[in-house]
């Protein structure tokens, strides 16, 4: 008796978890904010801006719409992971992705996606290459790469695993 009472309680401890993605929501908003704050402060001086800066301002944007995606995939694939599926009626613009992203896929596509950021950032870094130490440089890439190794890693053990079932 006492144990089906704890159970039920630390099963629907799982809810705690939904407002904790609802506030991944405001962050997204955040993020929107900051996508067009970026597009109206560039606007106005579009002409006298130089090529290097504004490749420099498209490759923020990109990042910020790559961290956009990283937070509606946590967000939905966690809730849906972890506290209720989410019930969409058929007519409804249902992702197609939804509701297959198990944890082991999750945390690869946030591998990648963090690969895909490092690397946008890389890039960033490369361009004003000038203006930094070598061994700021150096660092950078050696950040990068263990991200790239890790994701690469997760990877093979994810392939290794689903293999072995």
């Amino acid at each position: 008796m006492l144990e089906k009472v704890f159970e039920r309680i630390l099963y629907s401890a799982r809810w705690l978890l939904a407002p904790i993605y609802l506030g991944l929501s405001f962050a997204l908003l955040a993020l929107a904010i900051k996508f067009f704050q970026e597009i109206i402060h560039v606007l106005p001086h579009i002409f006298e801006t130089s090529e290097m800066d504004l490749v420099l301002l498209v490759l923020s944007l990109i990042d910020i719409s790559l961290v956009g995606g990283l937070l509606v995939m946590v967000m939905f694939s966690g809730y849906e992971n972890f506290v209720s599926q989410i019930d969409l009626e058929d007519n409804d613009d249902k992702l197609s992705w939804l509701g297959k992203l198990d944890t082991g896929s999750l945390k690869n596509k946030v591998a990648a996606s963090i690969v895909a950021i490092s690397s946008i950032h890389l890039l960033k870094i490369f361009m004003n290459a000038d203006k930094i130490d070598n061994d700021k440089l150096l660092w950078y890439v050696a950040i990068h790469l263990t991200f790239v190794l890790s994701a690469f890693a997760m990877g093979m053990l994810d392939k290794l695993t689903r293999h072995g079932h």
